[in-house]
């Protein structure tokens, strides 16, 4: 399988006396699913949002679909358009409706008619179970509908790859499965996906590989079931003994 996310041996940091990410390199493949969790602090949300170029690194190399991110010319609101992004807090325009939330980007970033536009958003709307809501606000949604919305706006980019950065944290726990499910049919249906989360159901099911992360360093990179059924590090196996008690 082809890499479509490469990350070689990236440092960051916030400031000279800070470091967030050590030394990290991993590699997503075309049509894998891989889970990245750890602590709180550990670099998980900060290593995702350097694979979109939101956050910039100080060493290292990250490669997304064939285009180095530091690469000289290389048009990120291109590649961005190419790479998915649900955040925690679902960041959708609050002053336009879901539909128009969904045909924004397609009609200036792609150049898509609003015919084509509102076409593709409704075929996604559908699928996340919100055709009814196209019309609304999202004030007007509860907070598991704006993530679905959130994720449907993703979609209908086109994108070669999705990355979720922890997209059911922000979530009453009556809302986290329906977004769980969107989820779940999305890498079934064999969408490249990088998620950072906590919700280890939902690695153990359809995650390839976990990546587990503390103090900015890959400190276990495994397949999923390898990993639940006997983590290699100590840390690791220290973090699912407190995570999976209850």
């Amino acid at each position: 399988m082809s890499a479509v996310i490469q990350i070689e041996n990236v440092d960051k940091w916030y400031n000279p006396a800070v470091q967030v990410l050590r030394n990290v390199s991993l590699t997503v493949s075309r049509g894998e699913v891989v889970v990245v969790c750890g602590p709180s602090g550990s670099g998980k949300s900060t290593l995702i949002k350097c694979v979109n170029a939101l956050e910039p690194i100080q060493h290292g190399r990250i490669v997304v679909d064939g285009e180095d991110l530091g690469g000289k010319g290389v048009n990120l609101p291109r590649l961005r358009a190419r790479v998915g992004m649900v955040f925690q807090h679902f960041e959708l325009f609050p002053h336009m409706r879901v539909l128009d939330n969904l045909c924004l980007a397609q009609c200036k970033v792609l150049g898509r008619s609003r015919q084509e536009a509102e076409s593709r958003a409704l075929v996604l709307l559908d699928r996340v179970g919100l055709t009814a809501h196209a019309a609304k606000f999202p004030g007007q949604l509860s907070g598991g509908q704006q993530q679905r919305v959130a994720i449907a706006r993703a979609l209908a980019m086109d994108p070669v790859v999705m990355l979720f950065d922890e997209a059911t944290s922000a979530l009453d726990p009556e809302m986290v499965s329906e977004v769980l499910d969107v989820m779940v049919g999305l890498a079934q249906s064999g969408m490249t996906m990088m998620v950072v989360t906590h919700e280890m159901g939902f690695a153990g099911k359809v995650a390839n590989r976990v990546v587990f992360m503390d103090q900015g360093e890959v400190v276990e990179d495994a397949p999923s079931k390898q990993f639940f059924e006997g983590a290699g590090s100590e840390r690791a196996r220290q973090f699912l003994s407190k995570i999976l008690t209850y």
